[in-house]
């Protein structure tokens, strides 16, 4: 099943659907940085390091499904959040592109910012384009005035040209099973004429499993033979939570698996400042604690890694140990929480690894998703 990805970054997205099994045609993505990772990691010359705005979508030719993650920097809540109105939005691309190709699905990944109150209508415009890819807009017409069109053909339903039928949801990744807090929106649209019916996988791991296991069964810390003096010590608020699992489970444990922590993550991976088994399992001195800026407990999943030019303001590129210690993570460990393969090569600096591990989308969570649309759209 063939596949096209547009703004590929580090290739998390394009690396967890290979895995479910799409044949990648072509990975387009403009990031130097970006596009040496992608070059190591898939056929070079599946790789187009271009502009999208350049890009002639006919060398493309056939393909069943469009994916990629459009600049999230118009949307981010860390940025500043211009919208439409930022040039580095690139919805529009991703639209032309399946308008162009009309692939059989397409899925495109987000940040949470996107579904903030003061992006509503421009969400709405998003998601009616993306339903309607053949109803231009037209020159000189605001997207405004775009929208209103969309909306009276969406409702009169008498429309018969390329139409996709949409799903999205904003996702928490730590509920599929990958080591980190990352909620981003997913888009899946699947075209009209192929009747398949789509719903996201169900989630399969929760934070009440891992408060369970950690404070009812205390199982949680024997798997992993933690000792006594390090286990974390509930406060009043938790202590609460933890009754009120205890009243609403009884003696039987919540039905999903635990979320993963960073600890279960990195098992097997040595202290980086005792070893150096691993061109990117390098320690990197300065990590420090201040007030908002606190780095991620080693016995949870990890904060949302993040990239851009705002920084990281809660310390979520540092491991903060049971002893209050902390260090920064290394690109090995930071592909871990982000579920690539060890074998994955992420290519630059720590500083530009960290920037391309931030942008990705977590391996684990694409694949889940990826082998859902690919058993529908094999039927």
């Amino acid at each position: 099943m063939k596949s096209f990805e547009l703004f590929s970054g580090a290739g998390g997205l394009a690396e967890g659907l290979k895995i479910s099994g799409f044949n990648h045609i072509a990975l387009l993505e403009y990031n130097k940085d970006a596009c040496n990772t992608l070059k190591v990691n898939f056929p070079e010359s599946k790789v187009f390091e271009q502009d999208v705005r350049e890009f002639n979508f006919s060398e493309i030719g056939k393909v069943d499904l469009i994916g990629g993650g459009p600049p999230c920097q118009p949307f981010s809540l860390g940025g500043k959040a211009k919208g439409n109105n930022d040039h580095r939005d690139m919805f529009p691309f991703a639209i032309k592109g399946i308008k162009e190709l009309t692939p059989k699905a397409f899925i495109f990944e987000n940040v949470k910012g996107l579904l903030r109150q003061s992006f509503s209508s421009y969400f709405n415009y998003i998601i009616l384009q993306l339903t309607y890819p053949e109803i231009n807009i037209e020159k000189k017409e605001s997207w405004e005035s775009h929208l209103t069109r969309l909306e009276k053909v969406h409702t009169a339903g008498l429309y018969s040209g390329l139409k996709y039928n949409i799903v999205f949801r904003l996702v928490n990744a730590a509920n599929y099973g990958v080591p980190q807090k990352r909620e981003r929106v997913i888009i899946v649209g699947i075209r009209d004429d192929l009747g398949i019916d789509w719903s996201f996988p169900k989630e399969t791991h929760s934070e009440e499993r891992l408060l369970w296991d950690k404070f009812v069964t205390g199982e949680y810390w024997d798997r992993n033979k933690i000792e006594n003096r390090f286990k974390e010590i509930p406060d009043l608020k938790l202590k609460k939570q933890i009754n009120k699992l205890r009243y609403q489970y009884g003696f039987f444990s919540p039905d999903t698996k635990p979320w993963v922590t960073i600890r279960e993550a990195l098992s097997g991976l040595p202290d980086p400042r005792e070893s150096n088994f691993h061109s990117e399992h390098i320690f990197r001195d300065g990590a420090r604690i201040y007030p908002g800026h606190t780095g991620s407990y080693i016995d949870e999943p990890s904060k949302t890694i993040k990239a851009g030019d705002h920084g990281v303001p809660g310390g979520e590129n540092m491991i903060r140990f049971e002893t209050g210690k902390v260090r920064y993570l290394t690109i090995l460990e930071a592909k871990r929480i982000q579920t690539f393969p060890d074998n994955y090569e992420i290519t630059g600096s720590w500083t530009e690894g960290m920037r391309q591990l931030g942008n990705a989308v977590p391996v684990r969570l694409a694949n889940i998703i990826g082998n859902e649309l690919k058993k529908k759209l094999s039927c």
